[in-house]
């Protein structure tokens, strides 16, 4: 079989190992968006057809990018009949935090409630804001994301991000630590790490297992799947009080690294999308 990573750095240590496993027996090869559809391409960008040529369609896609162009060519390998792992559909849903927050209250998930606004500087024209988290309504590299706490703070932000579309969530006391879960097709991996607005920011990830997870806290994040139409995700909660989870962002086929047999599961996923894909198509 003939397995097509869509990214921009094909040794992502997830994306490197999975394919380590398949080599032996599968063709992988890389589709760089930024370049000419070539291994680690670094070339001016070309559009979704140069890239994904006749002739040329692997047997399945993982779709590791989350950048305009690599939707555009997830998009464009679809129409064409290929099976893409994230659909660029259920990935743009997750770079637009307001549809993202609909879908998930909408389905009953304990998402953090969430309101948009136009831009930075309009929500510092309100009146000054209990403390809240502002992120960047559309979700990408060196986004926004930040606790403000008082008018002089947001004034503050607006000196570089005046004219950014936001979303704004009620700051929820917390512990400080977010939980990361990943899943691929139904297995969970998860880890524990100091969330960017705790003091001293960011930290590693720390081992979590699963079983020190507070209970029923698997159920909302494996529902997140069906929900989002995502078979490879990230989903990041905090504790809102009394163990209860509160999920506050998705990502679409996050970097899960060091997360012993995500590989395999990856890989696995790889080939079952891969068959399925060639069977629909022998019958049709």
């Amino acid at each position: 079989m003939r397995i097509g990573l869509i990214t921009a750095d094909p040794g992502h240590q997830l994306l490197a190992d999975a394919s380590a496993l398949l080599a032996s027996r599968h063709e992988v090869v890389a589709l760089d968006p930024r370049g000419d559809g070539n291994p680690a391409s670094t070339d001016s960008p070309a559009s979704p057809g140069e890239l994904a040529s006749p002739g040329e369609l692997a047997d399945v896609y993982l779709l590791k990018a989350r950048t305009p162009p690599a939707l555009a060519l997830a998009r464009s390998l679809e129409r064409r009949g290929a099976p893409v792992v994230n659909s660029a559909a259920a990935t743009a849903r997750c770079q637009d935090r307001t549809a993202m927050a609909e879908r998930a209250l909408r389905a009953g998930l304990p998402f953090a409630p969430t309101r948009t606004v136009a831009s930075l500087a309009g929500l510092a024209a309100e009146p000054p804001p209990r403390p809240v988290v502002v992120k960047s309504r559309h979700s990408r590299r060196h986004d926004l994301v930040a606790r403000v706490d008082d008018a002089a703070q947001l004034r503050a932000l607006t000196a570089d991000w005046a004219d950014e579309p936001v979303v704004v969530q009620d700051f929820v006391p917390n512990d400080g630590w977010d939980h990361k879960l990943w899943v691929v097709a139904g297995r969970v991996f998860a880890a524990l790490r100091r969330s960017e607005l705790a003091a001293g920011g960011r930290g590693p990830n720390l081992p979590l297992a699963l079983d020190a997870l507070p209970p029923g806290w698997l159920d909302p994040v494996l529902r997140v799947g069906p929900v989002f139409s995502l078979d490879v995700y990230g989903v990041d909660l905090i504790d809102s009080g009394g163990g209860a989870p509160l999920i506050v962002d998705i990502n679409a086929f996050p970097g899960i690294r060091g997360q012993a047999g995500a590989p395999e599961a990856l890989a696995a996923l790889a080939l079952r999308t891969a068959e399925r894909g060639g069977l629909t198509a022998s019958r049709t």
